[in-house]
């Protein structure tokens, strides 16, 4: 006689889900046809769309739930192959709430009662485990949002910087974008050593040449200058036209004879170049090739950033500027002359010749005018001619550096927004 004839079916199915009825998961019974014969309250509780689920198709259950086809299916081959399954995600909508839970379910075997051979399972609330889930997620797709930006602009900082570094010295750039000068406010009463020279009857030779031949000519011209200038460690202030003002003591200064010293190097140098030159510019249409006059002096100036709110320009005031002007207007071509202030610091390293004693006017006693020659002996090596040959060349264009500013402040925004990013990244941990 079989054990089970003496026991009531309900009453052992009943008894054998009674450690579900309590339970904080929404735990199911169903016979080995997959017929639903016991659900607890929190099953009720969690799923009220499907009323009453006494004696349902479980598989009809899940797809009321809103699970896909091919889940449902896996579900059903799962049991009978494996005789357990999980379906890890649920998304079900409770009182306009989204909920997700994993469902694990597996077969149940009695040899006694046979109406116990069944399928049972829980749906396990993983709501609070998946919004944490994916606020992980979506800090982390954000953070790589983020250092995409950073990249971006990174990048766009870069190239704002070499369009800047056209503009300004690589001394005045250091200077600004390595924090260690405010942009404004910035003044200091310095000795320097100043350097003016422009090209004799330029006027002219920008009237006979075509405007893409000067640009070419001028271009050359400066970009060659421009090297000279910074392997000796000058310091280029502007270009006025075809004129160049370039001064030594600021930003760095290695004292005021070896500035002035170094000063008087690039003219020679400068001079040098000019005539290596004359048979390319020749090519170029100017037919009596370029001569460059050159005034130097060494005096105290006024060096800081002058200007406006709009527009900021980092340079020297001064008599020393004028004054050099000026001596640059009395040299004839191809000529340097240096005042008795400069050649009192590099009258033992050149050869000078006296050549004139002027009244600059403003100024309260004559100034005594000096032609520099040359060198007193040949350097015996390029690092003992130059102080500064450790400067990499620049190539430079004629600019105009009324865009300074803007480009310092969209630097300056761009910089914000890195900051701002990385800012939200400590945020995420």
């Amino acid at each position: 006689m079989n054990i089970e004839e003496f026991f009531n079916e309900k009453n052992i199915v009943d008894l054998s889900f009674f450690n579900f009825r309590n339970a904080i998961t929404a735990a199911y019974y169903a016979d080995q046809d997959f017929r639903v014969l016991q659900v607890n309250d929190n099953f009720k509780q969690f799923f009220p769309i499907l009323g009453n689920v006494s004696n349902v198709y479980f598989p009809d259950v899940l797809e009321q739930l809103g699970i896909p086809g091919t889940q449902i299916d896996d579900f059903v081959t799962g049991i009978n192959d494996k005789g357990s399954v999980l379906i890890p995600q649920v998304h079900i909508e409770i009182d306009d709430e989204k909920r997700v839970y994993s469902l694990l379910s597996t077969r149940t075997a009695d040899p006694a009662f046979s109406y116990l051979n069944g399928v049972q399972g829980q749906f396990v609330d993983r709501t609070q485990e998946w919004n944490l889930r994916r606020e992980r997620e979506e800090l982390i797709e954000q953070k790589v949002r983020d250092q995409e930006l950073i990249v971006e602009k990174t990048q766009q900082l870069e190239t704002l910087a070499k369009r800047l570094a056209k503009y300004l010295s690589p001394q005045i750039y250091q200077t600004i974008f390595s924090g260690e000068q405010e942009l404004q406010d910035t003044y200091a009463r310095k000795n320097l050593t100043i350097f003016f020279s422009d090209i004799y009857q330029f006027t002219d030779l920008s009237d006979t040449l075509e405007p893409e031949k000067l640009a070419k000519v001028m271009n050359s011209y400066l970009s060659e200058m421009t090297v000279v200038a910074l392997e000796c460690g000058g310091t280029i202030d502007k270009f006025i036209g075809d004129a160049i003002l370039v001064f030594f003591g600021d930003p760095d200064s290695r004292g005021e004879a070896n500035d002035a010293m170094a000063c008087v190097e690039m003219a020679l140098r400068m001079q040098q170049r000019i005539d290596e030159l004359q048979d390319h510019w020749k090519k170029q249409s100017v037919t009596n090739g370029l001569k460059v006059r050159m005034g130097i002096t060494t005096g105290y100036c006024t060096v800081g950033n002058f200007g406006s709110n709009q527009r900021m320009d980092y340079t020297v005031l001064g008599k020393p500027v004028n004054l050099a002007s000026r001596l640059e207007s009395l040299a004839s071509p191809g000529e340097i002359l240096i005042s008795d202030s400069t050649h009192a610091l590099v009258e033992h390293q050149t050869r000078c010749t006296p050549y004139d004693e002027i009244q600059p006017k403003g100024f309260a006693r004559s100034v005594k005018v000096h032609k520099v020659e040359g060198f007193s002996s040949p350097p015996e090596s390029k690092d003992q001619r130059s102080l500064y040959h450790t400067r990499e060349h620049v190539q430079v264009n004629i600019v105009d550096s009324s865009d300074i500013p803007a480009a310092i402040r969209e630097l300056k925004q761009i910089e914000e927004e890195i900051s701002s990013t990385v800012g939200n990244d400590d945020t995420i941990g």
